[in-house]
């Protein structure tokens, strides 16, 4: 009886540590000495891969700062493994474990916090559309009757929507399964005009073939805070997080890391995306927080 009740106690024990380890990634890395960032292929200079399994962009940046000072708490020396994940994905792989950050391109919306954790916004999106330069297109009104590309399990494809409601014109939505495919509808001529986050839109034109051939138009659809996504009531991490960020902004990286991925030349082909930090993302920056995009709606 003895034994049974000592095998319980070290299965309980077991238990524990593994359900304290599910929402505790600072408790996770110090056993394991791995930590696991979710990465995106194709989300303009946020993230985006080199080949080769090499990402870089902005939001890795950061997360490589913030996984800097996770590595101080845990008091050991951290493996980065690079997971990459799509809109699809991206929650449900931070919720089951295999991601313990995400460093992409991840909307922060009143829906997904009930699902996962944001650390501090440090961008804030317009969502806008990309045409071909010699198109014509200007505006929504414009896209009456036209193939409109956006991509599967984002925010822009509600943006979509409710905009074709709210202007009564009729075009057909297109789904690309990641941005990159979503950039080649409208490369290839399948789409007529691509709408997304106004950054993966121009780091998409950036590194295209011919950046000249198109053009971001039309008005702003959608004000949204961009954020890096972590498990839900994470609480270390999101402490280390957004202590990261604050220092980021306050001793001015920030500032000078938005110069370097969206003002100066990037690889892999030294092109410019040329997007200034937008009023909102220095209003994140001055007064730094989590509110999800439903709170800016209501400016």
């Amino acid at each position: 009886m003895k034994l049974k009740v000592v095998a319980l106690s070290v299965a309980l024990l077991s238990f524990g540590a593994a359900f304290a380890q599910a929402t505790d990634t600072l408790a996770k890395v110090k056993a394991s000495g791995v930590v696991t960032m979710g990465v995106r292929d194709s989300s303009g200079a946020l993230s985006y891969t080199l080949g080769d399994g090499k990402y870089v962009g902005y939001h890795i940046d950061v997360c490589n700062r913030v996984i800097a000072n996770l590595e101080k708490a845990a008091g050991r020396k951290l493996e980065i493994k690079y997971q990459p994940v799509t809109s699809q994905n991206r929650i449900p792989l931070i919720q089951n474990g295999t991601v313990d950050i995400e460093c992409g391109s991840t909307t922060n919306n009143a829906t997904r916090a009930k699902d996962v954790s944001f650390l501090n916004t440090v961008f804030v999106e317009e969502v806008r559309m990309a045409v071909k330069a010699n198109s014509g297109i200007n505006s929504i009104a414009q896209l009456n009757g036209k193939n409109v590309a956006t991509t599967t399990g984002t925010t822009s494809v509600q943006t979509l929507r409710k905009n074709e409601r709210a202007s009564g014109i009729d075009f057909k939505e297109i789904f690309g399964k990641d941005h990159s495919d979503s950039f080649l509808l409208l490369e290839s001529g399948r789409a007529d005009a691509f709408v997304m986050d106004a950054s993966i839109l121009a780091g998409n034109i950036a590194t295209s073939k011919n950046p000249a051939d198109f053009k971001i138009v039309g008005e702003v659809l959608s004000v949204e805070p961009i954020a890096i996504m972590i498990r839900k009531d994470d609480a270390a991490l999101k402490k280390i997080g957004d202590d990261t960020i604050r220092e980021l902004i306050k001793n001015g990286d920030m500032a000078k890391l938005w110069d370097r991925w969206f003002m100066q030349p990037i690889p892999p082909k030294n092109t410019r995306v040329g997007l200034p930090a937008s009023e909102s993302t220095k209003a994140a920056w001055a007064t730094p927080n989590d509110k999800p995009m439903e709170e800016y709606a209501k400016k």
